[in-house]
């Protein structure tokens, strides 16, 4: 068994053709156990994930084991190769609009997701009131979301594949959240100029006006939050106090 990658609170390693991705007692058994049950449910739509094989305790600490997929990741293969940025943000939105035509029925819903984030942040009262209320008033759909939709969780394969892998966030609801989320992340990696043209590109190829999306950026500010990264509050905050984009 060999160790790849080391994560805060997670480690992956490979053992033949099986990756193995080993949690820290940080990760209760129920998180570990949803995670599991998010991609077994994914296994069961058209998109293409690795395969969950088992859930067992290593060392004392619980595990996750799916089949390995060799290649690169999409973040690595567009930092080798800077020229081809516009060329794999295409297929990026692709991939993640190929998802949203997907249905997982049995996914945990954005919504219930996000009140709870909401209740859970340190925000005041009054904002938290305004952007329960704002979620409220989001129109309520079955899309499958990933939840943490970026490059590094999507690998190609030597023979041009795509997988998309880790589904520990993965609901069901409006596309526009996840989509919010995917412009958060690339701003909170300091690529904003990327940020900014993937969110032109997805609204143009979902044909849908960006202030849909812009309506839900207070709202995923507001649960990123709750995880207290250092060095992110003040992005953060920017985003959870701007209640009104023309």
């Amino acid at each position: 068994m060999t160790t790849i990658k080391s994560r805060p609170h997670k480690e992956i390693r490979r053992e033949g053709d099986k990756l193995i991705k080993i949690f820290d007692e940080s990760f209760s058994k129920a998180d570990v156990l949803n995670e599991a049950l998010n991609l077994a449910r994914i296994e069961e739509t058209d998109i293409k994930t690795p395969e969950l094989l088992d859930v067992e305790r290593i060392d004392g600490k619980w595990a996750i084991v799916t089949t390995f997929i060799e290649g690169k990741t999409m973040e690595e293969l567009m930092e080798e190769s800077p020229e081809k940025e516009e060329e794999y943000l295409e297929k990026f939105v692709d991939l993640q609009l190929e998802i949203f035509s997907q249905r997982a029925p049995h996914l945990n819903k954005i919504k219930d997701k996000m009140h709870a984030k909401i209740s859970a942040s340190s925000y005041e009262a009054t904002v938290r009131y305004d952007l329960h209320n704002r979620l409220e008033g989001m129109k309520t759909h079955k899309k499958v979301l990933h939840g943490d939709y970026n490059p590094s969780n999507i690998i190609v394969t030597p023979d041009g594949e795509y997988y998309i892998i880790d589904w520990a966030h993965a609901t069901q609801g409006n596309a526009s959240a996840d989509a919010a989320r995917t412009y958060l992340v690339f701003n909170l990696e300091g690529k904003k100029e990327l940020a900014d043209k993937y969110l032109k590109l997805f609204c143009k190829k979902a044909d849908i006006p960006i202030q849909l999306v812009q309506q839900w950026m207070p709202i995923v500010a507001c649960s990123e939050s709750v995880k207290n990264i250092p060095g992110e509050k003040d992005l953060l905050d920017s985003w959870v106090n701007v209640f009104d984009f023309q």
